[in-house]
């Protein structure tokens, strides 16, 4: 049987771990602040937000939250970034995305103070982490070596393929994965016989947003399979596709016309040795990993 990497459990370890570096801070007079800026009324973006500052009253963290309309201009919001750069009681800044079309949103990201830089974006924190130096990393990535060194699973000496090359996700997991001694393939959409490399990872990392996309003839067996896509299944072909004979996932599908299917295959995970379900894996360590990142440059930038 396929061991289940849990990310709920793990979530909870950091978030417990978080909330005790808090608590010591707190003791010498520094709260770690957030400040997150959500523009205009995106349900979905609302309500990640939202348990976001949520997760931060829950562990000690300061938190704001900054809702200018969907009419702010690129000029507007630099001012604000500006304005947050200077405010010694904010430690992180957090620039809900997708923005609306009008505004630029790489000079936004750009915009923002490294130092403050929680999400990991910044063209500095990139340069750092590709030289193996102290960064802020992207959420994603970072919960993707927790959940394997958490779990025990070796890293050092595997052949990683990673199906992904994002700023976001892709290109800063190959380079943790590459910075603790894995051997390091990524691989995309225009990659010639995908199946033939995916096939020779000990740890197969999917992040190329299509559902499904790693079938089971591209798995090794016995590898871990990380799964980062989260893609919404509304069509009853699709979900036959994916899900045909699970009763507790057509339970869900005839009661909110939708389920979640991650970038692998269902039934590849019958093949691994270990796997991050979806959900309850990577995704589940992303806000996690954003108060990890804030309570660290809380204590970057008091030199701490």
């Amino acid at each position: 049987m396929p061991r289940i990497l849990d990310g709920v459990a793990i979530a909870a370890a950091i978030k417990q771990e978080v909330a005790e570096e808090a608590s010591a801070l707190a003791a010498r007079g520094i709260r770690p602040g957030l400040a997150a800026v959500l523009v205009g009324n995106v349900a979905a973006s609302e309500i990640y937000v939202r348990s976001k500052v949520q997760t931060c009253a829950d562990l000690g963290i300061f938190s704001e939250l900054i809702t200018p309309p969907a009419t702010v201009t690129t000029e507007e919001m630099l001012d604000l970034v500006a304005a947050l750069n200077r405010r010694d009681e904010i430690d992180g800044i957090l620039i809900q995305l997708p923005l609306p079309a009008h505004v630029d949103t790489k000079a936004l990201l750009d915009a923002i103070d490294p130092a403050k830089d929680v999400d990991g974006f910044h063209p500095v924190n990139a340069g750092r982490l590709q030289a193996g130096r102290s960064a802020l990393v992207p959420c994603t990535p970072a919960g993707i070596i927790e959940i394997l060194t958490r779990s025990g699973i070796p890293i050092a000496g595997q052949h990683a393929v990673v199906v992904g090359r994002s700023d976001i996700v892709g290109k800063p997991a190959a380079m943790l994965l590459l910075h603790q001694n894995a051997t390091v393939t990524i691989c995309h959409s225009k990659t010639r016989n995908l199946g033939e490399i995916t096939r020779q990872a000990d740890i197969l990392v999917a992040a190329i947003g299509r559902p499904g996309f790693i079938t089971a003839e591209m798995v090794k067996p016995g590898a871990t399979l990380v799964d980062v896509g989260i893609n919404r299944i509304m069509e009853r072909a699709e979900f036959e596709r994916f899900f045909a004979g699970d009763a507790k996932r057509e339970a869900a599908f005839a009661k909110n016309g939708s389920v979640i299917v991650g970038d692998i295959d269902p039934k590849a995970f019958e093949l691994a040795g270990a796997y991050t379900p979806v959900p309850g894996g990577v995704g589940k360590l992303t806000i996690a990993m954003l108060m990890a990142n804030t309570v660290r440059a809380a204590k970057m930038r008091r030199g701490i």
